[in-house]
């Protein structure tokens, strides 16, 4: 379940990227900071996943090809450069990382040498994903 979910966050990631260097409109320099922000914060998440991937003995998949294989979400990119189109887009990918973060805990009680420190880690990381949602929404209403 760790596999799919790096390729969910690094293409996450991506995408945030994607939004910081091409948002265009009259909140440029604010939702710019905003984007940069939620990107830095992302690349400790996509480290944690890899290095929790390795502590339980796996290896980290590291290639776009792989990642774009074990995703969830999707490569396409908002229809406009502008902060509504690109947060509405952002939303999504956090929501369904949520979703997929919530059926793996409950998962995890079923493999209970792992379930410890995995449930944990994805919990907190659920929350992160929850807290960052919940601020997109927010810019959306």
């Amino acid at each position: 379940m760790l596999t799919p979910l790096l390729a969910d966050e690094f293409l996450l990631y991506l995408k945030t990227r994607n939004a910081h260097w091409n948002i265009e409109g009259p909140d440029f320099h604010t939702v710019h900071v905003y984007f940069e922000q939620l990107y830095t914060e992302l690349e400790d998440v996509v480290d944690g996943v890899a290095e929790r991937i390795r502590k339980i003995g796996h290896y980290a998949p590291a290639t776009m090809k792989e990642y774009l294989q074990l995703t969830h979400l999707s490569e396409k990119r908002a229809d406009k450069n502008n902060s509504l189109s690109f947060m509405k887009d952002l939303l999504a990918d956090h929501d369904a990382i949520i979703l997929y973060l919530r059926e793996s805990i409950v998962g995890l009680g079923k493999e209970v040498e792992l379930a410890y420190g995995t449930s944990d880690y994805l919990t907190t990381l659920m929350e992160q994903h929850e807290t960052t949602a919940w601020k997109l929404r927010s810019h959306l209403k």
